[in-house]
C-alpha cells in the first residue's frame, strides 16, 4: 500500500508540466532575481518592473543647457539687451532661446541670488536697476578685499609667477580692442580670478568674483576706448606686482576700482533714475 501511494505520487508528478515543478523552478528564480535589481539582496519588488535610474548623460545635458542659458542671460545683461526695470517671463525667454521654460527659470533663480534680477510673482523676473551709488559701493568693497591681498602677494610672490599671468592680461587687451563688453567682461574676470588665486584662499576668490560680476553691469566704461584703458591697467599692475612696488600697486588698484565705480551717464544722478 505504501508503495502504491508513492507510485501514485510519482505518477502525478510526472504529469505536472516541467515549468511548474518546484525543483525545476529554482534555476529560473535565480535568473529572475539576477535580472531584477535588488532582488538578490532581499529587497521587496512586489512583482513590479524595475524603473531604470536616470543616466548621467541626461543629467549632464540638463546642466549644460541651464549653464548655457545662464551665460546667455549674463551676456544680455552686460550688453544691455535685457533692460533694467523690464520684466521678462521664463516662457518668452525660453522661446527666444529655443528651450523650455525650466532651464530659463533655473538660470533666472541663479541671477536672483546674484542680485541681477528679482522675482515678480505671476509675471516673471525684473532686471534690477543699479544706480551709481550701488556701483561705487561695490567698487569700495572690492578694494577693501583685494588691495590688502595684492599688497601681500607683491611682497611674497616671485616674479616668474607674475609672468605666468601676462597672457591673461594680454587677453584682456585683445578683448578690449574688439569693443564687445561681454567678451571683455569674461576676460577681465579670468585675469582677476587668476591673480587672487595666488593667495590660495578659495573663499576669497569666490567672494571677489561674485562682487566683480555684480559690478560689471550696467557697463560703466562705454566704448572701446574705455575698455582699452581698463585693460591697460592690468599690464601696469602686473609690472608693479612683479617689481614688488607696493606703492604703485596700491595706486593702480585704487584707480582701477574707482574707475569701475564711476557713475553713468548723467552727472549728479543715479543710473536708472
Amino acid at each position: 500500500m505504501k508503495q502504491g501511494v508513492q507510485g501514485s505520487t510519482g505518477a502525478r508528478a510526472a504529469r505536472v508540466p516541467a515549468q511548474q515543478r518546484p525543483a525545476r523552478a529554482e534555476a529560473p528564480a535565480r535568473e529572475r532575481d539576477a535580472a531584477v535589481p535588488g532582488a538578490a539582496r532581499g529587497e521587496h519588488t512586489h512583482g513590479e518592473r524595475p524603473v531604470p535610474a536616470p543616466g548621467p548623460r541626461a543629467a549632464v545635458r540638463r546642466s549644460s543647457v541651464r549653464g548655457q542659458i545662464l551665460d546667455a542671460l549674463r551676456t544680455a545683461l552686460v550688453t544691455g539687451e535685457l533692460l533694467p526695470g523690464e520684466v521678462y517671463s521664463a516662457p518668452a525667454l525660453g522661446e527666444r532661446f529655443g528651450v523650455s521654460a525650466t532651464p530659463v527659470r533655473e538660470a533666472m533663480q541663479q541671477l536672483t541670488l546674484e542680485g541681477a534680477v528679482e522675482v515678480v510673482p505671476n509675471r516673471g523676473f525684473r532686471v534690477v536697476r543699479r544706480g551709481a551709488r550701488e556701483l561705487a559701493e561695490l567698487a569700495e568693497v572690492r578694494a577693501l578685499i583685494e588691495v590688502p591681498v595684492m599688497l601681500r602677494l607683491a611682497r611674497t610672490v616671485p616674479a616668474e609667477r607674475w609672468a605666468a599671468l601676462r597672457p591673461l592680461a594680454e587677453e584682456t587687451v585683445r578683448a578690449a580692442a574688439c569693443g564687445c563688453p561681454a567678451t571683455y567682461a569674461e576676460a577681465d574676470r579670468a585675469f582677476h580670478r587668476a591673480l587672487l588665486a595666488l593667495s590660495g584662499n578659495e573663499q576669497l576668490v569666490g567672494i571677489a568674483e561674485d562682487l566683480h560680476r555684480r559690478s560689471q553691469w550696467p557697463p560703466v566704461r562705454h566704448g572701446r576706448a574705455g575698455l582699452v584703458a581698463d585693460a591697460a591697467d592690468h599690464l601696469a599692475l602686473l609690472d608693479a606686482l612683479s617689481a614688488g612696488d607696493c606703492d604703485v600697486v596700491r595706486r593702480l588698484v585704487g584707480e582701477h576700482f574707482a574707475g569701475a565705480g564711476r557713475a553713468l551717464p548723467v552727472p549728479g544722478r543715479e543710473t536708472g533714475d
